[in-house]
């Protein structure tokens, strides 16, 4: 991953560096980008690059701060998910016929010059690239859909929809809710008995998804050294939007940060 150094007061009292404005992964030899709030046209509890149309924010600003990034990429055209926290996934096997699709938290496409955008504010994006098949998924992944599954949903569709041998994958979990900040006081209830064991040491009743999804990339087949993090935690960096910092700050309002993956067209010609 790449990193910038500087100076970032953390809510955890932590000194952080900032975040470049587009963070890219050397495990992914494919386009792609995880964003941060910065560099957009977007203003007050939404500046500056909020991606989501579905937050408040002017649409004339989301559709600005969705231009730079895609003219960030050098691709022709992007596609979104309007994310329910469920285990619905897209498959895009021809150009799509709009910016987003309404249910859906995953999307595989073998599309070239598309961007697959994941919007986020705490909750992962994970990214998916095979370089044999040349397929593409980008997956939205709450801690409901690391209960649901969708890693490995999505890994399994990619292998039926396009002959996708897992072991081929390379995959990056995006910056999101780290397990600094994963609190889940109701965690008897909300997850599964065998997520127990990620919670951390330090702080009760906090547990590491980084770790999780990491796990449930290598049960779907993934090779461990094909798999990066970028271990950025939103709540703690202010150059991320943060659900859960704007809970108490801005009464949950704030906008919504984007990671995407696409292929160029050369990739598969």
């Amino acid at each position: 991953m790449t990193a910038q150094p500087s100076s970032l007061e953390s809510p955890c009292g932590r000194t952080l560096p900032p975040a470049p404005p587009v963070l890219t992964s050397q495990v992914l030899d494919c386009v792609h980008g995880m964003f941060c709030r910065l560099g957009g046209v977007s203003t007050g509890h939404f500046s500056a690059l909020n991606l989501s149309f579905g937050v408040g924010d002017a649409l004339k600003n989301v559709l600005h701060n969705r231009k730079i990034a895609l003219n960030s990429l050098g691709l022709s055209s992007l596609v979104s998910l309007g994310q329910v926290h469920g285990e619905q996934i897209l498959v895009l096997k021809q150009a799509p016929g709009q910016e987003e699709y309404q249910g859906y938290d995953a999307v595989i496409s073998n599309q070239p010059g598309i961007a697959l955008m994941i919007q986020q504010a705490d909750c992962q994006a994970v990214l998916l690239h095979d370089p044999v098949q040349q397929i593409i998924a980008a997956i939205h992944c709450g801690w409901r859909g690391s209960v649901a599954g969708i890693i490995g949903l999505t890994i399994s569709q990619m292998a039926t929809e396009f002959a996708v041998k897992p072991a081929n994958l390379r995959a990056v979990i995006s910056p999101s809710l780290g397990p600094c900040c994963a609190e889940f006081i109701n965690y008897h209830k909300e997850l599964p008995e065998w997520m127990h064991a990620y919670a951390t040491q330090d702080k009760p009743a906090h547990f590491d998804f980084w770790a999780i999804s990491r796990r449930q990339l290598s049960e779907a087949g993934v090779r461990p050294g094909r798999i990066d993090s970028a271990n950025i935690c939103t709540r703690c960096n202010r150059d991320y939007f943060s659900f859960r910092r704007a809970k108490a700050e801005t009464s949950g309002i704030c906008g919504r940060n984007g990671s995407a993956i696409g292929l160029a067209a050369e990739q598969i010609s």
